[in-house]
């Protein structure tokens, strides 16, 4: 079967979807099925890539995003549908690609729009309509999107809750993450200050600035006078001005890792993690740090507080105070004991169950539990 997959946020620096795309793609393609995935670029393309065929149509920048481009031109993403002749479409945006349900529907082919942001925390953190606003917003874009395709599928709870309030159903599909890749390293005896890490788009739904104001809490002898020194990985922009935000601090933007390995060695020798953004839909980085034996502290008004389990974590509200006294009540604990502990939550998120429960609701495979159990029934 052919398996397409539309997408907008998506470039060379993207995070989430980039890594989730290629993931879904790999198990695709393991389980005997075509992978096409289109995307937004400065220049028409189409190529073979070890995780499938890649077909990118040129599309206009989006003013402010630090470099996304968008498929605006719904006629010729259409066109080039019409010319693959998928057997199931996948859409991951709910904004300006939510009309090719219509074509889906027209062309009898199963559609599926995978909900990875909450649109009622995008409007709360772009727009004037505040909560209530954002939220009626929300619903009346969310009803008439979820009538365009056949199912909506979230990675969160997090992330179903906006759509549950309206009575959609959703299907729950964890994203997961590269366990051999983002796996704990050796580490010298712990000595010095403590390393806390971002890794995140440093864009204002993020709330990056909140990791420099809770170092800066640190700093000035809160909780107990813990120390530590911050990290900041990745591009954005809000870039420039954290710069100035952090002058006098121990802090160091290191701007987008492009290499992998760079990053796993990031995330695993740091103590803590932060993720702030308080409408985090799952977040990736966040689970790549618990791999890599790095416990995390998270926004709880977010998806990531989902992923928080025992010492794997702390959770805290969207405040710098708040995500200061996290840090400082994580760095309590016994170093062996919160980095088992995070390894251990995220040994239950591989991507494999990600592509087999996407290819079951496809229709085109049983989830690789469901195929074990048939075989023990058959013996």
């Amino acid at each position: 079967m052919r398996v397409v997959h539309v997408a907008n946020a998506y470039t060379p620096r993207s995070g989430g979807i980039r890594t989730t795309v290629h993931a879904l793609g790999s198990g695709y393609r393991a389980a005997g099925h075509e992978f096409v995935l289109v995307v937004p670029g400065s220049q028409t393309l189409d190529e073979a890539l070890p995780w499938g065929r890649r077909v990118t149509l040129a599309g206009p920048r989006v003013p402010g995003s630090g470099g996304y481009r968008v498929l605006a031109d719904l006629g010729g993403v259409r066109a080039v549908l019409d010319a693959l002749r998928p057997d199931r479409l996948e859409v991951s945006d709910r904004l300006t690609l939510r009309g090719l349900g219509r074509w889906a529907s027209a062309a009898g082919v199963p559609s599926t729009v995978i909900a990875h942001e909450r649109v009622d925390g995008v409007l709360r953190a772009f727009t004037p309509l505040g909560a209530r606003g954002s939220q009626w917003a929300a619903d009346r874009h969310n009803v008439t999107t979820a009538e365009r395709f056949d199912r909506v599928v979230t990675t969160t709870g997090f992330a179903a809750q906006e759509f549950g309030r309206i009575g959609v159903r959703t299907h729950h599909v964890p994203l997961g993450v590269d366990l051999e890749h983002f796996r704990p390293a050796e580490r010298p005896p712990a000595a010095g200050v403590p390393l806390i890490v971002l890794c995140s788009r440093l864009s204002r739904e993020k709330r990056p600035d909140l990791a420099i104001e809770a170092l800066r809490v640190l700093s000035r002898g809160g909780f107990g006078g813990c120390t530590a020194r911050l990290v900041v990985a990745g591009s954005g922009p809000l870039a420039d001005s954290l710069r100035r935000r952090a002058r006098g601090l121990p802090v160091e933007l290191v701007g987008h890792l492009a290499d992998r390995r760079a990053v796993a060695q990031l995330l695993g020798s740091a103590d803590v993690v932060l993720a702030p953004g308080p409408v985090e839909t799952f977040g990736l980085a966040a689970l790549e740090a618990l791999a890599c034996g790095t416990p995390i502290v998270a926004a709880s008004t977010s998806a990531v507080a989902e992923l928080v389990e025992g010492d794997a974590g702390r959770t805290a509200m969207p405040e710098a105070r708040a995500i200061a006294e996290a840090i400082a009540s994580l760095l309590a604990v016994p170093e062996v004991r919160r980095r088992a502990a995070a390894r251990a939550r995220a040994e239950s998120f591989p991507w494999s169950r990600t592509t087999d429960t996407m290819l079951a609701l496809h229709g085109l495979a049983a989830p690789a539990a469901s195929r074990m159990t048939k075989r023990m029934r058959s013996r």
